[in-house]
Order: C-alpha cells, then structure tokens, then sequence
C-alpha cells in the first residue's frame, strides 16, 4: 500500500466580506484582458470596451493600454462606417471593398503587434490613433 505525503491544498481565504476568496491561478497573466483588448480591434471598438471595462481596475497598466486599445478601435470602426458610406455611392461605391478590407487588415497586424507586446508587459502605441478617451 502506498502512502500519499502531498499536502493538501491550503483553505481558501477570506475577505473583508467574510466570504471565501480562492487563490488567484499561478499561471495567470495579469497583461492577458489588456491584451486581448489590442488583439480584438479588427472587431471595432465593442469587445476592446469590454476587456477594458473588465480590466480598468486591476492596473494602471492595464487601464492605459486598454484605453489604448479602445481608441484604436474606434478608429477602425469610423474606417468601417467610412466604408460602408462609400459603398452607397454609386459609381466609386467599388472602392467601398478595397477600404474595408484596407481597414480589416491594418486592424489586424497592428492587433496582433499590440498583442504580443502588451502580453509580454511592454507598452504600445499605436502608429496613428485617436484620443477619445482618456
């Protein structure tokens, strides 16, 4: 018979609620929402709002580089809107694709760049954005 010597996990914690508080994961990524925000602009501006309203309270870091994110897709969602304006008119209503599809790819290289620098913890800035909020 073979005898267990692991220890058991220690009792959660609790808080100054008096509720239980579990022991946050070690593997967990405290630059993960921030950068999940910078890698969803392709999208427009709703899930970079959503990671950023999830994340603002955790760090300044995070706050700042999710405002980042967040700016940036709003960016590209008025590039989207430009687009879809274009696409109504009648005769260069074809360059309507051209754009959007412009507009989709600089989201996404620029996504996935700010991506892997903010996960890595470093800071990004964007090579064109507006400051809409701050």
């Amino acid at each position: 018979m073979t005898e267990n010597n692991a220890t058991p996990p220690p009792p959660p914690e609790e808080n100054s609620n008096g509720q239980a508080q579990q022991p946050a994961a070690s593997g967990s990524n405290p630059n993960l929402m921030p950068a999940l925000a910078n890698l969803t602009v392709f999208t427009g501006f709703l899930l970079p709002l959503i990671f950023w309203l999830v994340s603002k309270d955790q760090s300044p870091f995070a706050d700042k580089e999710g405002k980042n994110a967040l700016n940036f897709g709003i960016l590209i969602t008025i590039g989207y809107l430009v687009s879809t304006i274009i696409g109504i008119i009648p005769i260069i209503g074809l360059l309507s694709f051209v754009i959007w599809l412009a507009v989709l790819v600089v989201g996404v290289i620029f996504g996935i760049q700010a991506f892997q620098a903010v996960n890595k913890g470093n800071s990004y800035k964007f090579p064109f954005n507006i400051e809409l909020v701050k």
